[in-house]
């Protein structure tokens, strides 16, 4: 199939907050910090009740390759272990700690030693960076590829912060362009890298400017003016069109010599770079029509989102569905303990009116959904080979590649819950190629 143009869909922007600089918001008492804030294996922990913790001490060390460190937050004292529920209906283990309100830094946080592409690596791992901007993929792997000169052609920056309400990766672009282009200048040094685009939407003219003035000085910088569609910052579609090439079925951007990378992702490793300290604050957009004042603010990870909320106005009508992230691809949050995790860029509060269910009526069969899809999926097909059992008839219809975006959902006159199935049949159609494999065994 020839692709001339990746679709999407246009959803009301609502960035309240895109003029608001975030403020720090009081240290909490009580942070909850889970061993799993990134793709891949969970943390270790290392520690254990009683222990004193400083801020960028290590609490939760790696498993595998594909993992991350995590840092405490705060310091104080740990209070208990004990495992928690996230947003997926999983069990993660979970350290809280009781905070003295100093923040005193730990002896361990110092700049990392950087001479060349090795010590990058390990300084991006021991960072505990991951993807900020909601994947949460570790960002050292990312890099860690071998003769990556010949095998990376680009470095796509993602600023198109596409989803409607989030403006936190807006105000870095703004507040710590000088930390961008740091990382930038840090990525060409270490791994020999000399292309760069960022991808920003075009509903964000003072980023555009503050990117510009920035790039007119680094060379190899390009600043792509992107179409404000959603959903523009995913990473397929980023890469379409950022560089005209479509990343294959079951690929990454490498298998089209592209690294993505999130431009507070890239910030945050440039302020690692230089201070030592590791992943343990994040900027949060709160809003929503649920939230007193919506605004930006710089939080501990781990500070459940009751507080969060409460120090940054509280409620201004009891919230009916309260996100991790923004209303097309947010996760829900499964109560007001639940924390604040390393991807959290936003929360997003609706009251009833807002997050009512749509009322659901019978498929009209007028295609809005496959001609909004971004991957030219067929959700109507998908949903039916759901509905049949039909694991095969999933495989052929690729259902595997959904980004569960939900521009099908959105579109759809009929309010049919496409998304809410593509991501079932994905889970159906992994159980069966599973199957599959241990019947050859």
């Amino acid at each position: 199939m020839r692709f001339l143009k990746l679709r999407g869909t246009h959803v009301p922007h609502k960035k309240n907050t895109a003029g608001l600089s975030p403020v720090r918001i009081p240290t909490p008492e009580t942070v909850v910090i889970p061993m799993s804030m990134h793709i891949g294996r969970p943390a270790e922990v290392k520690v254990k009740k009683g222990d004193e913790v400083r801020v960028g001490d290590l609490i939760g060390a790696p498993t595998s390759y594909i993992s991350a460190p995590i840092h405490s937050s705060v310091s104080g004292k740990v209070l208990k272990i004990e495992d928690i529920t996230i947003s997926n209906g999983g069990l993660v283990p979970a350290v809280y700690i009781e905070s003295d309100g100093l923040q005193t830094v730990s002896d361990s946080v110092k700049p990392p030693t950087v001479t060349d592409f090795d010590s990058f690596i390990e300084a991006v791992k021991q960072s505990g960076a991951v993807g900020l901007g909601g994947a949460g993929f570790p960002t050292f792997a990312k890099f860690a590829v071998k003769d990556i000169i010949s095998r990376v052609n680009t470095v796509v920056i993602n600023g198109a912060e596409c989803e409607p309400y989030i403006t936190s990766d807006t105000r870095t672009m703004l507040d710590k362009a000088e930390y961008i282009f740091k990382g930038i200048e840090a990525i060409k040094k270490y791994t020999g890298l000399k292309s760069f685009i960022i991808g920003i939407e075009n509903n964000k003219k003072d980023a555009i400017e503050r990117m510009r003035s920035f790039a007119e000085k680094t060379d190899g910088v390009e600043i792509k003016e992107l179409p404000a569609v959603y959903p523009q910052g995913g990473e397929k579609v980023l890469v379409f069109n950022t560089l005209g090439k479509i990343v294959p079925q079951g690929g990454l951007p490498l298998d089209v010599g592209a690294v993505v990378i999130n431009v507070t992702t890239l910030a945050f490793i440039a302020e690692y770079l230089e201070t030592g300290m590791p992943l343990t604050e994040k900027c949060i957009t709160i809003d929503g029509s649920a939230i007193k004042e919506p605004k930006n603010v710089i939080a501990p990870i781990g500070m459940t989102i009751g507080d969060l909320i409460e120090a940054a106005g509280g409620f201004s009508a009891e919230p009916s569905k309260i996100l991790y992230g923004g209303p097309m691809m947010g996760i829900t949050v499964p109560s007001l303990e639940a924390p604040v995790l390393k991807m959290t860029n936003a929360i997003i509060a609706l009251d009833e009116k807002d997050a009512e269910p749509p009322k659901t009526t019978q498929c009209i069969n007028c295609g809005a959904c496959l001609n909004h899809c971004p991957l030219r999926l067929d959700p109507r097909a998908i949903s039916l080979a759901f509905k049949l059992d039909d694991p095969e008839s999933l495989k052929a219809l690729c259902v595997d590649i959904c980004m569960e975006c939900g521009c099908c959902s959105y579109v759809c006159p009929a309010k049919r819950p496409f998304v809410q199935t593509n991501k079932l049949a994905k889970a159906k159609l992994r159980a069966y190629l599973d199957k599959l494999k241990e019947e050859k065994k």
